[in-house]
């Protein structure tokens, strides 16, 4: 799967630690190369159509918009901050 980040993605990303920001480079690059990878916890997002969500870390969480083979990376953050993805 290949990703594209939007401009929101990227503003929460230049936000986080740098320990976070490894953690999610590494979380994409499992995205990439196997979405279904057990680490990643992915799920579809509830009451959404085509807006699903993967685990960064404990706290923390991305969410992305499927369009065909294109994960469109949309926000990153804690649990409060995805409760509008």
């Amino acid at each position: 799967m290949h990703t594209e980040a939007t401009h929101a993605f990227i503003r929460l990303y230049k936000k986080l630690p740098s320990e976070l920001k490894e953690k999610t480079k590494k979380a994409l690059r499992l995205l990439e190369s196997n979405p279904a990878h057990p680490s990643l916890g992915h799920k579809k997002m509830a009451g959404q159509e085509d807006i699903f969500e993967i685990r960064i870390s404990k706290s923390y969480r991305a969410t992305y918009q499927k369009v065909g083979n294109t994960a469109i990376l949309r926000k990153i953050g804690t649990h409060d901050l995805l409760r509008n993805p």
